[in-house]
Parts: structure tokens; sequence; C-alpha cells
């Protein structure tokens, strides 16, 4: 898992589970007026015959935008996915997961495009992605010992009027 670069990236990737196959649509977690991410390629995936690219937490893709402001769709944009749905293991035997999958819009050197992000960042993105890191509202570092699954519920309240 080591040969998957990621640009502008500081810290050593772990091995987690690939929840994203190409083709999938994924929430927009920051403020840059973007909705949703349809993913169309996955960076550093070098691919194999009839495997589908996917990405996991802290994986750079490429997405276009699917709804949200007219400037923004039609056009490639690199993201970075910071939530999954599909549940991981991280080094201390914990497992974890998120209660959907949001990624966010950066740059080719993983600066974000937004100043904000909505919802919980998983640890490995944190690690991984400085500036992602920094304008995190929270991040889900849980050291659990006893605990199996752990299920990230992100506060957001989806059918507010």
């Amino acid at each position: 898992m080591s040969k998957r670069g990621h640009g502008e990236s500081s810290g050593a990737k772990f091995r987690i589970s690939l929840g994203l196959p190409v083709g999938a649509v994924i929430n927009c977690a920051d403020n840059t007026g973007a909705k949703n991410l349809y993913i169309i390629s996955v960076k550093g995936i070098k691919g194999r015959l009839n495997r589908l690219p996917a990405a996991g937490v802290g994986d750079m893709v490429m997405a276009t935008v699917k709804k949200g402001k007219p400037e923004l769709s039609k056009k490639v944009h690199p993201a970075v996915v910071i939530r999954q749905r599909k549940s991981y293991r991280r080094k201390d035997g914990v497992f974890l997961y998120f209660e959907d999958n949001a990624g966010v819009i950066v740059n080719n050197k993983g600066e974000m495009k937004g100043s904000a992000i909505t919802g919980p960042v998983a640890k490995e993105c944190a690690d991984l992605w400085p500036r992602i890191a920094s304008n995190a509202g929270s991040i889900a570092r849980f050291f659990g010992v006893f605990v199996k699954k752990i299920k990230i519920i992100c506060s957001q309240n989806k059918n507010k009027k």
C-alpha cells in the first residue's frame, strides 16, 4: 500500500478497507457550494483487469460535482475522502465506521478549496492531510480497548427547515 502517492501529504498510510469504488457518489462536507461528488478515478491506483479502483479514508480522488453551484459542475476536481461507511480496522484493533461517505474538494497540493468542514474527520485522513486537519471541526480519535465497533454519527440535521 506504500506505492500509492498522495502529492503533498505527510505521514505514512496504514492499509484500510477501501469502501468507495469508481462511480460512488459521496457527500461534499465543505463550504464550497458542492453537495455531491461523483468519484471518477482514484489517484495512485495502477489497476488490474476487471477490478474497479476503490478509495478509502485519506485517499485523493478525482471527482465531479453532481449537485451544487453551477460554476463547480461539469469540471473535474481533486477531492480527499474524509469519512466512509465501510468499517476499517485501526492498529489498536478498533473497527470504525461513519454514518455517511464524505469528501472535501482540494487542489493538487492538498490545500482545501473551502474554509470549513461539516461533521467529523477520520484521524487517518487528518494525519495524512494537515491542511484538512486544520479546518476540521472535530477529528474522530478514539482509544477504545473493549469496544469492537464504533459508529461515528455526524451531527448534521439533514431535515432542517
